[in-house]
């Protein structure tokens, strides 16, 4: 990225430690500028909007640096002034309410804005994981009928655009020149009329993300303004976010922890966002102390990750304060060595699921390491979770059951699909399709997935829709995926495989090359083994539990 962030709104910077814009006034709606302090506990009613959370930083902490991304330097006010105008572009384009705008790009600063901008004209935001490969990608954009896609060129050596192979799509490319480029796209503001005030409302869908399903093919889930304010207004108060905390966001931000609970989160405490492209477990280190990193949220495995370094005591991780984890069991030694050898003053755990709006329980500050590391918290408030037998009644503290859950975080449903929403909403009731264990003090602990996913490296993976892709090899007949342990990702899949009449299944590398061709790097099994049949019910459907118990039975 160049110092110098053209398009008629930035001048250059005089060292590339201190880029700045030269603005005018910020030109958001008065409605979006700033919000009556009321209720501090409902960020609903604090905020209104998700734009109402950026009008409101930018009155509290106009000057104060909102992002921070390699020489860009870009304070509260001037992400609203970049926000304003990306707006009246879209909205002059004829984007607004109702409508959808895909993003396609790793973390960097113009992601933010450029979801804000899609929010305040009262379209919804499709997040699209920089993983998926074309025609993943290309599903969601067609199913979700997005009418614009921001995205970039040149990401791990990839052409996202032509990945998607949709020519007739308006797409915006960041960081690049030309008549595509952000800088260009921005440049059209210059004659867009200004953005009319009441735009997008609490009540208006924000995002859609995407979620598979035991079906295979991937969901849109449908959340609003409203619930999304509040739920992440709860979320930073229980973790203690500050507006002096700087935020090093590792989590992608086409996910929930990296979008609501990373940059949204951050705008609503004043702090500094710092996006991190990629992980690299060198470059995270040294950014630590030269950005002087105070938040870092991740997966368990990236704490393990440190831990594990021989050379961690020559790394400075004195600004470490907040750290979040959850998606998968944690070890409670690695919650003492969290706080008393990486030295984070607070560590959370939680437990949530896109429907959820991301987020359903939260440990606390004073809550004991055994009860961290065991528990995925109480639930937040306005939420009820609780734990069903297989008449639908609740269970008694202790007993395992379906875990389901109901409050203002519940999803409005599934994109187009009232048959797959009326399944999983009933009587107000989300069944999220998790088998979980309350105890007496509320707390619930996760101990199985009715729905066969699995977690690798954070990121949830779906057997049937892995395994829909699997059939489509030319020497495959029948296919099965199951989720097992592994020492760096928690899980991975393995894949059980029946060959075609008069075909032999490739190596292991063979397939798994062939996979990484077709289907996100986290999805694709790690490893192999052929069988003469799959192990199947009465019903016809395949007994997964034979082939976990033949799993540990071999690799015992």
């Amino acid at each position: 990225m160049e110092a110098c962030l053209r398009g008629g709104m930035v001048s250059q910077a005089p060292s590339a430690e201190n880029v700045f814009y030269n603005v005018a006034p910020t030109l958001l709606p008065r409605s979006l500028m700033s919000q009556p302090a009321v209720r501090d506990d409902r960020g609903d009613l604090r905020f209104g909007t998700i734009p109402g959370v950026l009008g409101r930083a930018v009155a509290d902490w106009p000057d104060r640096v909102a992002i921070e991304d390699g020489p860009a330097r870009i304070t509260y006010t001037e992400l609203a002034d970049v926000v304003s105008r990306a707006a009246r572009v879209l909205a002059a384009r004829g984007i607004g309410r109702g409508d959808r705008v895909a993003i396609w790009a790793p973390n960097v600063w113009e992601w933010i804005p450029a979801a804000l901008a899609v929010q305040s004209v009262g379209a919804a935001v499709v997040p699209i994981n920089t993983r998926y490969k074309g025609p993943e990608a290309r599903y969601i954009v067609e199913r979700s009928k997005a009418k614009w896609l921001f995205t970039v060129d040149g990401f791990l050596g990839l052409d996202f655009r032509a990945m998607l192979d949709l020519p007739e799509l308006p797409t915006v490319i960041f960081r690049q020149d030309g008549p595509m480029g952000w800088d260009q796209f921005l440049g059209a503001a210059d004659n867009a009329p200004p953005l009319s005030d009441g735009a997008v409302r609490p009540e208006d869908v924000c995002d859609i993300l995407f979620t598979s399903g035991t079906t295979g093919r991937p969901k849109g889930v449908l959340c609003t303004h409203a619930q999304t304010v509040r739920a992440y207004w709860s979320w930073s108060d229980v973790v203690g976010l500050a507006s002096s905390d700087r935020y090093l966001v590792v989590a992608p931000f086409f996910h929930a922890f990296g979008y609501k609970a990373g940059w949204l989160a951050a705008l609503m405490r004043g702090a500094t966002i710092l996006p991190q492209a990629t992980f690299d477990v060198d470059a995270v280190l040294k950014r630590i102390p030269v950005d002087r990193v105070s938040m870092l949220p991740g997966p368990p495995a990236l704490y393990q990750t440190f831990l594990l370094r021989e050379d961690l005591d020559a790394h400075d991780l004195s600004s470490l304060r907040l750290a979040v984890t959850g998606a998968a069991s944690i070890p409670v030694q690695l919650i003492h060595d969290m706080r008393h050898v990486l030295g984070f003053e607070t560590v959370i755990t939680g437990y949530g699921l896109t429907e959820s709006t991301g987020i359903c329980t939260m440990c606390r500050h004073d809550d004991d390491p055994e009860t961290i590391a065991s528990r995925s918290g109480r639930a937040i408030p306005g939420v009820e979770v609780r734990t069903l037998d297989a008449a639908g009644q609740p269970t008694s503290p202790g007993v395992p059951g379906h875990v389901v859950v109901r409050g203002y975080t519940v999803m409005q449903g599934y994109l187009d699909d009232p048959t797959a929403t009326e399944e999983t909403i009933r009587d107000g009731w989300l069944h999220t399709g998790d088998v979980g264990i309350l105890d007496e003090r509320g707390y619930i602990r996760i101990t199985d997935r009715i729905k066969d996913m699995f977690i690798v490296g954070g990121f949830n993976a779906y057997p049937a829709e892995i395994e829909h892709t699997l059939l489509t090899h030319p020497d495959v007949a029948d296919a099965a995926v199951i989720g097992v342990g592994d020492a760096r990702l928690g899980e991975v899949g393995a894949a059980f495989l029946v060959a075609r009449s008069g075909h032999e299944l490739p190596g292991a590398a063979e397939l798994i090359q062939w996979c990484r061709a077709r289907m996100a790097n986290f999805k694709v099994p790690r490893h192999f083994t052929a069988l003469s049949v799959l192990p199947r019910n009465a019903s016809g459907k395949v007994t997964r539990f034979v082939l976990k118990a033949r799993w540990e039975r071999d690799h015992a």
